[in-house]
């Protein structure tokens, strides 16, 4: 049996449009990757899109609102990818791979763990308070709890502070 030591392990990145994944994922790419010769990890960026039935319309038409949903999350994904792949190569990180995968980010984020056996997951924090946590459900919170690796949830500072 070959040691563990001799595969490499998998960082995932859950990565989204909004602006904290972009900082999470710039603030591993700067920590993990782009200043290290040889990184210990293996990096997995994962995008949820969400299934168009998601939206929860019914009734005579909507099929056809279906599809013109479904078109607009394909953009969004794929912008999201793009997005994602241009700042993995503006910090001279090349060995990248970049999934899109259908589902609620929860799960899609713990089942890709499994796919991928991630050693760590790294989600964006959103800062919301406990109100609106407790309404949306926070992806963080939920990874935390039934992702089977470690996961770091890296939050933006308050305030920006200029090197």
């Amino acid at each position: 049996m070959a040691s563990s030591t001799s595969a490499q392990q998998v960082m995932l990145v859950g990565i989204d449009e909004s602006e904290y994944s972009t900082y999470a994922l710039n603030w591993t790419l700067d920590h993990f990757f782009s200043s290290v010769p040889n990184p210990l990890f293996k990096l997995v960026l994962v995008h949820a899109k969400p299934l168009p039935s998601a939206v929860g319309l019914i009734g005579p038409g909507a099929a056809g609102v279906l599809t013109v949903v479904d078109a607009d999350l394909k953009r969004i994904a794929s912008k999201v990818t793009e997005k994602a792949k241009e700042l993995c190569t503006k910090k001279s990180v090349n060995d990248v791979t970049v999934e899109v995968m259908e589902g609620d980010a929860r799960n899609v984020l713990c089942e890709a763990v499994e796919k991928h056996h991630a050693s760590v997951l790294v989600v964006g924090s959103h800062g919301y308070g406990s109100i609106k946590r407790a309404v949306l459900g926070s992806v963080s919170d939920y990874c935390a709890h039934h992702a089977h690796c470690t996961v770091m949830i890296v939050k933006r500072p308050k305030t920006k502070h200029q090197h």
